[in-house]
Order: structure tokens, then C-alpha cells, then sequence
């Protein structure tokens, strides 16, 4: 599953063909992602609609319209977006089309293509579209400095029992740190994913915010983690799993001290992690 960097990897590249176009017309499969595809809301705010601004929250892609709607997009577990000509044929898995005004040859439309069908595409009405009901609850941005910091970690994790991994893959307590950036994260802050929340000092907390900013700054940097078939806007794959130090590494050694890297499963998810360094 996309995780924060690619989705800003995506949102990045999104910006530069989707700013200041105006959304002609959209088209879709019929069949149901994650949720319908709200065609009526589409069709009312989006449909003529120019974008002024891409943003992202959590996982979200925001298209931010000019009539002060908002569209928003997950890419669930598959999901892809892709420019491409109006001439070039439909993709299998091609759920939702939005055809652009005239603008720079070759991105004449905008294809929303999901071969799992677990993404999402909402609508906000421009008396919604500041706070989005699909988005009440979220914890803080991990790179914003002044929201996710040591003090807030500190404070969310007293008396907590949960694992410290489990806690980070909560969009309650912070967004977009999923399963690898959360493996990568404790192995960089030397903290054992096991490790209970309410236990964790306030040193330990303070190692995790600022690797989990480092790592998440660096894939983005690097165009995010290509596990499966993630790819960007361009349709290029990113390059950061090449710098992963314990994700999908068992039994190989630890780039630190050596020892091996073990592998097991926690909350339902692998769970890469070095004993020795790691306690």
C-alpha cells in the first residue's frame, strides 16, 4: 500500500499537469471502488471546475477546485493516477477519466486506475471542503515539526500499552507512517517494536521523531519505495527500497551490528526488526 511518500511523490506530480486546467468532462468504469464513485457530485463540482491547488493529507490527495469544492482521493492498496492523451486506449483497471481543457500536448486527461478497487474518490462541497468529514480524526503530519514532536509523542504514549509500531501505524496518533516506514523508523531510533507505548522514555521518543522525519524526507527524495507496482504520476517507480536497512531483510545481517535480522508478524503485519539493536 502507498504509504505518505509516494502519495507526495504523486501529489507532486499532479501539481505541475493539474494546476490552473480546467476539468471538462469525467468518465467512469461503472464498477465501485472502495465506495460508489460519487458521479453527481462530480458531475456538480468538479465538472467545469478549474484546480487550483493539489494538496495532501494523511493519504489523501486533495484537488482543491476554484469553486471552493474539494476532490479526494485514496489510493487504497493499487491505486494509480497517470496522465495520457485522449487517444490513447483505456487501461485495464481504468476506473475514473478526467478529461482536461486544452492545455500542454500529451496530458489531455488525468486516469484514475485501480486493479484491487479499494481506492476512494470523494467529494467535499465547498461548505465542507475546509474540513472534510472523511478526515476528522487524523493525527498530525509527521514532517510538520511544530505538530509531531517529541513532546506530543511523549504525551500520546502515556499509559499506553500498545506497541510503539502499532501506535505509529494509527492515523489517530500520527498519518502515513505505514508498515515498511514504521519497520525503518524504529530500526533508525534503535527502539524495539514491541516496546510498549506508556514505556518508551522521553530520549526514545524524541529518536523517533526525527528519524521517522529523516526517513519519510529521504524516500520522497527518492521518489518513494517501489515493494510492489507503486509508480508516480509519470508512471516512473521510486528508488528508496535500495536504502531500506530491515525491511524485507530477515536472516540477512544487520547493517549496524551484524547480527541478524528477524522477522516476525505483529498486528497482522511483518515486522522487520534487529534484536540486538533494537531493546
Amino acid at each position: 500500500m502507498p504509504e505518505l511518500p509516494e502519495v507526495e511523490v504523486v501529489r507532486r506530480g499532479l501539481e505541475r499537469l493539474l494546476v490552473g486546467r480546467r476539468i471538462a468532462e469525467i468518465e467512469a468504469s461503472g464498477l465501485p471502488l472502495r465506495a460508489p464513485v460519487p458521479m453527481t457530485a462530480l458531475g456538480r463540482w468538479a465538472c467545469g471546475a478549474k484546480v487550483a491547488k493539489v494538496g495532501r493529507r494523511a493519504k489523501y490527495l486533495l484537488w482543491h477546485l476554484d469553486n471552493g469544492a474539494l476532490v479526494l482521493l485514496h489510493l487504497g492498496m493499487t491505486g494509480k493516477i497517470y496522465p495520457a492523451a485522449a487517444l490513447e486506449p483505456r487501461r485495464k483497471h481504468d476506473h475514473l477519466c478526467f478529461r482536461l481543457d486544452r492545455g500542454e500536448a500529451g496530458t489531455e486527461e488525468i486516469r484514475f486506475n485501480d486493479c484491487r478497487r479499494f481506492g476512494l474518490v470523494a467529494v467535499a462541497p465547498p461548505a465542507e471542503a475546509a474540513a472534510p468529514p472523511l478526515l476528522a480524526g487524523l493525527g498530525p503530519e509527521p514532517l510538520d515539526a511544530k505538530a509531531f514532536s517529541s513532546a506530543y509523542l511523549a504525551d500520546y504514549c502515556r499509559d499506553r500499552r500498545t506497541p510503539i509500531k502499532n501506535l505509529l501505524m494509527d492515523n489517530r496518533a500520527v498519518v502515513g507512517i505505514g508498515n515498511i516506514y514504521a519497520n525503518e523508523t524504529l530500526f533508525a531510533a534503535r527502539v524495539s517494536p514491541f516496546a510498549p507505548a506508556g514505556e518508551l522514555s522521553r530520549a526514545a521518543c524524541q529518536r523517533i521523531v526525527v528519524a521517522a522525519r529523516q526517513i519519510l524526507k529521504k524516500a520522497i527524495a527518492a521518489g518513494g519505495t517501489t515493494i510492489a507496482d507503486f509508480a508516480n504520476a509519470a508512471g516512473e517507480s521510486g528508488y528508496f527500497q535500495v536504502q531500506l536497512k530491515v525491511y524485507g531483510r530477515a536472516n540477512q545481517p544487520c547493517p549496524r551490528c551484524g547480527g541478524l535480522i528477524e522477522r516476525q508478524m505483529q498486528g497482522g503485519r511483518p515486522t522487520f526488526f534487529c534484536p540486538s539493536c533494537q531493546h
